[in-house]
Order: structure tokens, then sequence, then C-alpha cells
């Protein structure tokens, strides 16, 4: 992910001591089934095995919850950056309505994205979706249409180009495919609902994307932070062969009022919680703390309680 996301190169200042007791802290999520649920579930474990006391609390999506955290009303979420850059600005699905006390805790594992179809079909790209009945709408998840344009733009589709399905969000999408609504479903790699399609079906697969330098460009008109990750074969249900798949970066984040301590604290559980990380949730596996932690935010900024962490590490260089 290095290659995509430079590390970031700033000053702060350096902060002193743990906190003297345990810190209630709220962390915002998705719905249950959802990969943000399952990142949440995994961070605050970590958390509570550093001493925050955390609980997660679920909502339909990062369309809903990051402005909570945005406006202090819990202390932590779990999103994609790109949405969050969107709030922080008050772009796209946020126009108007700008959240400027977002601040990142931390990166962590890119978001790697798909779509899935039945493995017994005959759909093979995503050119093959062509006049298909396929999901769509996402009247709740408004973060799904431009990352379903960006996929499809890299074949020279876009979503006229289907006879659309209209869903609320990534996991009814996924229900209307089980229910045979829909050729194919967009979801994240590793999420409980995949693995649940995957079961109900008899098995899927996940349609490839084609790694060159002009899809990418075609990708980030759409998506701007997008980038394409390789996995293996088998590594994942639906993927058959290796291959690229649509990808960007996560985060951990907060709101500026949040004291520095606590930030200090959850970012100190991310990097050494690793293997709580991994134990709840199985993606974090790819997660490197050195390598993912401290990156390119675009417009987003850290909070010093976070930067104070990465300086006495040694991952923010002045």
């Amino acid at each position: 992910m290095r290659s995509f996301i430079p590390a970031l190169v700033a000053g702060a200042a350096v902060m002193g001591g743990a906190p003297a007791m345990a810190q209630n802290v709220g962390i915002a999520t998705s719905n249950p089934g959802s990969l943000f649920h399952n990142i949440g579930t995994a961070v605050a474990n970590a958390a509570n095995e550093a001493g925050l006391n955390a609980t997660i609390q679920p909502s339909t999506s990062p369309t809903q919850f990051i402005p909570l955290v945005g406006s202090g009303g819990i202390e932590f979420g779990v999103a994609n950056l790109q949405e969050v850059n969107y709030a922080l600005q008050g772009e796209e699905w946020f126009e108007g309505e700008e959240t400027p006390e977002l601040r990142v805790v931390a990166l962590i594992m890119p978001l790697v994205e798909a779509i899935f179809v039945r493995a017994d079909s005959d759909i093979h790209s995503h050119a093959d979706l062509e006049g298909q009945p396929m999901v769509d709408g996402f009247t709740a998840q408004q973060t799904i249409i431009p990352q379903l344009d960006a996929i499809y733009a890299t074949e020279g589709l876009t979503r006229d180009d289907m006879e659309p399905v209209d869903v609320s969000s990534v996991v009814s999408g996924a229900d209307a495919f089980i229910e045979g609504d829909s050729v194919g479903f967009i979801f994240a790699h590793g999420a409980g609902k995949v693995r649940e399609a995957d079961s109900a079906v008899g098995g899927l697969r996940a349609l490839q994307v084609e790694p060159t330098d002009e899809n990418l460009e075609l990708a980030r008109e759409h998506w701007p932070v997008a980038f394409f990750h390789h996995l293996e074969a088998g590594e994942m249900p639906g993927v058959e062969e290796d291959g690229y798949y649509f990808a960007y970066p996560q985060l951990v984040f907060t709101h500026a009022g949040v004291d520095d301590e606590t930030v200090y604290e959850m970012a100190k559980a991310l990097y050494e919680q690793t293997d709580v990380l991994t134990s709840t949730f199985g993606p974090f596996g790819a997660f490197d703390p050195d390598e993912h932690m401290v990156g390119d935010t675009g417009v987003s900024e850290y909070h010093p309680g976070a930067i104070a962490f990465f300086e006495e590490i040694g991952l923010w260089e002045e």
C-alpha cells in the first residue's frame, strides 16, 4: 500500500503519559454483516485489551455516522478515507454540510472490493453484466454509487448499461442477489455477508479489474484515492485466480475535541494489539502498522494525540 500512500511528513508536539484511568469511548460502525461492523468490532476489542472501555455503536452506513463523529456525538469511527474527506469539506453527498472537526487517528489495511456473481453463471467480466439486472440506488449508502462507476469505467461501462435493482445498502444488495433479484452485488472482500452469500448460492465469482495505468486513471475520476490490490487464488471467497481488485484506504477517525490522551491510547492500541485485531477479524492479517498507519490523507489531518504517539515510535518525521 505504501506505493500508493507515501509517508506523510509533518511535525507536532510530543505528549507525555498515559491516562490514569480507563476512558469510556464509543466506536461508530455500520450494521452487523458489513465490513465496517467487523472492523469496528476488532478495533473495540483491541482498545479494550489496551485498557480503554470501548463499545461499538452500529448504524446503517458511514454516510450516517461520519457526521455524528464530526459533531462530537461519539468519539471514534471506522470508514474509508475518501468519504471522510468528502464529509470534512462538505462535498458530494455531504454537500453544504462541512464537518471540519474530523481528524485521523490512523490508516489501516486497504478496503478491497469486488462485484460478485454466481460461480456457476456465464458472467466472467464486468462487460458481461451489460443489460443484466444489477444492484443500484444505495439510498442509505451513497458512497457505493461512485465506486460502482469507478469499477464499470475500467471496462468502458456506466451504470446505465445495467438494469437497475434499487437497494438501500450493500447488505440489502447482497440480500437481493441471494434472492435472485440481481445477477451480482458489490461488497468488500472479507466481510461476513460475502461468506453468507457464497454459502447461500453454492459459490461466488469475484470479477477482477485489469490493472493498467489507464484504468487506474479512469477509476480515480470517480474515486480519487482508488488503487488496485492483488489477491491470490483462494485467498478470499470468489477469488478463482490470481488477480487485481478495486481498493482504497480505510481509517480510524475521531473528532478534534476528543482529548489527546484518549486518541494517543487508541493509536497505541492499534499499533500494539495486532494479534487481537487479526483474531477478531482475519483481514487485519494484512495490516502492517509500520507501513499503513501514517500516510497521505489528502485534506484530512491527524489528531495531535495520534501524532504524539507516532512521534514517540518514530513513524512521524519532522
